[in-house]
């Protein structure tokens, strides 16, 4: 049995990035992936284009984290956007920022990224051990026995860089979750985030493909509003999607009432009152001629109308109150109740996972297991679309391995 320094379980973006680190800092390290070959999943972020971070101060990046900005700080303070930016320009990746602040590498291709850290990775003589899934990880005076389903493996400290329970096909089946709980750790319930809403019966989905920008979205369990955000909303044949859908998921839970303003500029209260004066002085003007010049896109007009049982032919002028009413409230709170969520297989990141009271965000090392540090998605943390759940992996991974470091140099 080789002893090695650090045992890294799971060859992610975390995983690989914590060891380029230690290996440079010279630690003997071994990676334990399960799957036939590391980093699986970071060939599919952003549509295997690799949407590798985001534009903007730490600060910023601190708001896209649900409740949890304060915890990852110190993680991205030691190791940020443009740190990571750096770390692939000197090994020959340039970058482009589009529109929205998003990162890819100039190729386009998530294979480029992992490239350079593979091919570093060899250099650095870190051994990578695929198709070896961990069963169980024991601490002794000796350190840590970990246990695979071909051999164990001795060393100082442990890593968890397991990932969440999303796309399992690439070796993200919760695994790690597991491996915490059995070491004392509390796991938060994992669910998918990043993921489309499903929408049982759903009345739009001829309209599959339209898209409402800066619209309002409110979420409601047991008639209590749980959070409220504004955003793209995209409308799917299941359903909806989009940026603003995508980043709310992660508050969803099944059964909850989702209920969207399709007219942003206007909030409940004084919408209802301007689209009542609106639509009482629009004389013999057909009221789908006034939605549209709202912006309201046409078809949308002709099935909200639909939905609203008024005629598309009636007019201002003959707009009953109740009928106008009820047309308001459709416009301004269109209740979509009984929500679920796309599947693991949909959703793009885990919320949930190692709960982070038990994790020292300075660190990344449990409070529970002295010398056993979790990084990446497999702790409750989930990011925002925009390249922050790579860019939290890549710094939790940098962040372990510098407190690693720091222990044995002193």
């Amino acid at each position: 049995m080789k002893p090695y320094n650090v045992t890294i379980i799971g060859g992610g973006p975390a995983g690989l990035m914590c060891s380029l680190y230690l290996a440079k800092w010279g630690y003997s390290v071994l990676i334990l992936e399960k799957m036939q070959n590391v980093g699986r999943k970071l060939l599919l972020s952003g549509l295997g284009q690799c949407n590798l971070t985001h534009t903007g101060p730490i600060s910023d990046f601190l708001t896209h984290y649900g409740e949890h900005g304060r915890f990852i700080k110190s993680a991205l303070m030691n190791f940020s956007n443009d740190e990571l930016i750096r770390f692939f320009n000197e090994h020959g990746i340039h970058f482009i920022e589009h529109e929205d602040g998003k990162i890819f590498p100039e190729s386009g291709k998530s294979r480029d990224i992992l490239t350079i850290l593979t091919d570093n990775i060899e250099t650095t003589g870190v051994k990578i051990h695929t198709n070896e899934p961990v069963q169980a990880i024991a601490q002794s005076d000796a350190g840590f026995m970990v246990t695979t389903t071909k051999d164990a493996y001795l060393s100082a400290y442990v890593v968890l860089a397991t990932g969440g329970f999303t796309y399992p096909s690439t070796g993200s089946t919760g695994d790690g979750y597991i491996l915490a709980k059995k070491l004392g750790h509390t796991i938060i319930e994992p669910g998918p985030a990043l993921a489309p809403v499903i929408i049982k019966n759903f009345p739009f989905r001829e309209l599959a493909g339209m898209s409402f920008p800066s619209s309002v979205l409110r979420l409601f369990r047991d008639n209590k509003k749980i959070h409220e955000t504004k955003g793209d909303i995209l409308i799917t044949h299941q359903g909806l999607s989009g940026p603003a859908i995508l980043d709310f998921s992660r508050y969803i839970r099944k059964g909850d009432e989702l209920r969207i303003s399709f007219i942003p500029s206007l909030d409940n209260t004084s919408g209802r009152d301007g689209l009542t004066r609106y639509f009482s002085t629009g004389g013999i003007k057909q009221v789908k001629t006034l939605l549209t010049s709202l912006n309201v896109p046409e078809r949308f007009a002709k099935k909200i109308l639909e939905i609203a049982e008024i005629p598309t032919e009636m007019t201002c002028a003959q707009f009953p109150k109740k009928s106008r009413n009820r047309l308001i409230s459709l416009l301004l709170e269109y209740s979509f109740p009984d929500l679920s969520l796309g599947d693991k297989n949909e959703a793009m990141v885990t919320r949930g996972g190692v709960s982070i009271d038990e994790i020292r965000q300075d660190t990344m090392e449990s409070k529970v297991i002295p010398g056993l540090y979790c990084i990446g998605e497999v702790l409750d943390i989930d990011g925002d679309c925009g390249g922050y759940n790579l860019q939290a992996a890549f710094s939790t991974g940098v962040l372990a391995a510098a407190s690693i470091h720091k222990i044995s140099v002193n």
